[in-house]
């Protein structure tokens, strides 16, 4: 089959690759219809990765169709059109019954197109461990872009609310403006949030989120500007979205006493200069940490059904699976409005 491979920093190749096969009878294979690119992905497009494999296929973002189905896969058949969670778990256990894969008991958490331990989704068939846990029919309703963003970008977006400790009245700050930025901008807008600042390098991402209803910022203005704004008290919650040393920093910096930092973007240094002085001076609330995708869905499926979110309208550029290297190199260079980049089969 066709798919999208890694050969080194800035290097992915659409190319042959073996078809997926089942390593175990709970396993699915699954039709490629719609897979994207996450931010993530570009930590491994530029040499950052988790894994010193080559070759492998990469992302971890897709819907499709099931068209082969394990003796022990007990809800999906042939023909059935799911939509995969980002990350696997056992299935099996009592965290990933309860939705908490990142707890698996079973320490069968993996993610799919980190290494060639479990193949990406950027291809155009898909193996599916534990098939009946970790893909899910796509809700009537929802089209297929919604469906996709429903495969990581919005749960991640509505788990850094969650960590940031959102609630009624309350002034957020989100920091950094890629696609789930942007869902977070919107999300904490449901969540019931009176005033949301946005902060990006890129004025076109920051016009967006002026779209959405919030007050955007470049970075250097940040901190004058929403101390005035407030007053001096600053935000009561912040998203960092980016993951970078620099912006965890001024996340941290732009919320007041008590505040809650929910940092979701991935960070790759390895010692991180915690700023424990200001935290322990602020009585700051830090979270960092990745979602389980499908310990969301009960709550994102309503919400996108109702109108009250609307993930797919971050989608920029729909392209073949054929030309994904010219897809990673858009979105790298954050031109012409790239924003979620997602390819067909």
């Amino acid at each position: 089959m066709k798919a999208l491979l890694y050969h080194g920093p800035r290097d992915i190749r659409y190319g042959s690759v073996a078809d997926p096969a089942f390593k175990d009878d709970r396993d699915a294979i699954v039709k490629m219809e719609r897979c994207g690119i996450c931010g993530s992905d570009l930590h491994i497009y530029h040499g950052e990765g988790f894994s010193p494999d080559l070759g492998f296929c990469v992302g971890h973002e897709a819907i499709g169709e099931v068209v082969e189905a394990g003796r022990g896969v007990r809800k999906l058949k042939p023909g059935d059109r799911v939509m995969l969670s980002a990350a696997v778990g056992c299935g099996s256990c009592e965290m990933c019954l309860a939705g908490h894969i990142t707890r698996c008991l079973n320490n069968q958490m993996q993610c799919y197109g980190l290494s060639a331990n479990l193949q990406g989704c950027q291809a155009e068939a898909i193996r599916v461990p534990a098939a009946d846990f970790n893909a899910h029919p796509i809700p009537e309703g929802l089209t297929p872009d919604q469906a996709l963003m429903l495969t990581d970008n919005l749960p991640t977006a509505w788990f850094g609310l969650q960590g940031a400790e959102i609630a009624p009245g309350k002034t957020v700050v989100v920091v950094g403006l890629g696609p789930i930025g942007l869902m977070a901008v919107e999300g904490a807008y449901v969540m019931g949030a009176s005033r949301v600042f946005a902060v990006d390098l890129v004025a076109e991402r920051r016009a967006r989120a002026e779209t959405l209803g919030a007050t955007a910022l470049h970075p250097d203005q940040t901190m004058a500007a929403i101390a005035e704004a407030t007053k001096g008290r600053m935000a009561d919650c912040a998203v960092e979205c980016v993951g970078a040393d620099a912006t965890i920093n001024l996340a941290m910096g732009l919320v007041g006493r008590s505040g809650a930092v929910s940092v979701i973007g991935v960070n790759q240094t390895r010692q991180f200069s915690f700023p424990m002085g200001m935290a322990f001076f602020k009585g700051l609330t830090f979270r960092i940490g990745t979602c389980s995708v499908q310990d969301t869905w009960r709550a994102l499926v309503p919400l996108i059904r109702q109108g009250r979110l609307h993930p797919e309208k971050f989608v920029s550029h729909t392209m073949p699976l054929s030309e994904g290297a010219d897809a990673y190199r858009l979105f790298d260079a954050r031109k012409d409005g790239a924003l979620k980049m997602v390819m067909t089969a």
